[in-house]
């Protein structure tokens, strides 16, 4: 079985109000590339993953008007994609849904969120995705109400021949210090932006706790907006989101597998692995960074025999030796897909 995540930049501005696919010489959301363009290089991206399911971050958006499902499955009906079926769980007012498009024909998918359903006060253990979390942000001994403006979507998934395991999709706070009028702004939204992304972190630590004791296999993936190494604003608070979600420091039978975040911790003054390109204006070069993971609970990496691998066009062989491949991962997004092939059979005789 392939899983892949992918945030498909801007995917809400390729549908128009009845959620059919705009395909015209329009501009996109993304700078410099028509809706054209970018329909048909995402068409190509997602017949050349041929994943089962694929977690989309940066969905088409779910509203009083438009439906997330309706564009997704004409997405895929456009493009005669056998992952033709589409879920989201909580939807956002971010017009950036998380959802899960997926071939109904190897697998069973249900919304399953955990948690105690709180969503005006909070629950203060254990609250549901779409609720409230209560920490200490900011050391005074106060705690703050921690909301995910994208709530994580919980899917319970049932390979065809498979046993059932957890999915968690996860779009975390961006870090970025929007709205900032100088530097010294900058490095304030930075602090406040990073601390509310490990916050999120912290409550999905705890869920991914609460699954492994229950010895759920369970896989986490999605944008984290972080990474071993990123910043410097990491060496403030000791751990990015990313570690803190894998659980780094805890016993290896409490640790996520992540081998790309592996490799960035064990490479932070050196190459590391890339999912995104930025383009930079102001100095104009672009910024790559390690944004997108796929974490594996480590009962199933053990028994699964997982493979990763990030759709780089330029750092992956079999992408960039295509042309045409390489160029539609160019025009499509800026954050290139992660997938990991699972052997689900060999799970279920261990089980």
């Amino acid at each position: 079985m392939r899983l892949a995540t992918y945030n498909v930049e801007w995917f809400s501005k390729l549908f128009d109000q009845n959620d059919r696919l705009i395909e015209d010489g329009s501009w996109s959301g993304k700078w410099n590339v028509t809706k054209s363009m970018q329909v048909n290089a995402l068409g190509k991206v997602f017949q050349a993953l041929n994943a089962d399911g694929i977690m989309i971050i940066e969905a088409p958006d779910a509203s009083i008007n438009q439906s997330t499902v309706t564009a997704l499955e004409g997405f895929a009906a456009r493009f005669r994609l056998r992952q033709n079926k589409a879920m989201i769980g909580f939807a956002n007012d971010t017009q950036q849904e998380i959802a899960f498009l997926y071939d109904p024909a190897k697998m069973d998918v249900i919304h399953d969120p955990q948690g105690i359903a709180e969503p005006e006060t909070g629950a203060h253990e254990n609250p549901r995705f779409d609720g409230t979390f209560h920490l200490d942000v900011d050391v005074d001994a106060k705690p703050e109400k921690i909301v995910f403006s994208k709530p994580p979507l919980e899917l319970l998934l049932t390979p065809k021949g498979g046993t059932p395991m957890r999915l968690i999709g996860v779009h975390a706070k961006s870090k970025a210090p929007h709205g900032a009028r100088n530097k010294q702004q900058a490095v304030r939204i930075s602090i406040e932006n990073r601390r509310k992304q490990l916050a999120q972190c912290i409550w999905l630590r705890k869920r991914v706790e609460q699954h492994l004791d229950a010895d759920d296999d369970l896989i986490v993936l999605g944008d984290f907006n972080d990474g071993p190494g990123l910043d410097e604003y990491e060496k403030l608070f000791g751990q990015s989101g990313v570690e803190i979600v894998m659980g780094v420091e805890k016993p290896i039978n409490q640790t996520l597998r992540e081998p790309h975040a592996e490799a960035a911790m064990s490479a932070r003054a050196g190459n590391a692995p890339t999912t995104s390109r930025f383009y930079n204006h102001r100095d104009k070069t672009y910024l790559n960074a390690l944004l997108d993971f796929i974490m594996v609970s480590p009962d199933l990496a053990r028994k699964s025999t997982p493979a990763w691998r990030i759709w780089h066009p330029f750092n992956d062989p079999a992408c960039f030796d295509k042309k045409d491949m390489c160029d539609a991962l160019l025009t499509a997004s800026d954050h290139f897909p992660v997938t990991i092939d699972l052997d689900i059979l060999a799970t279920k005789a261990v089980k």
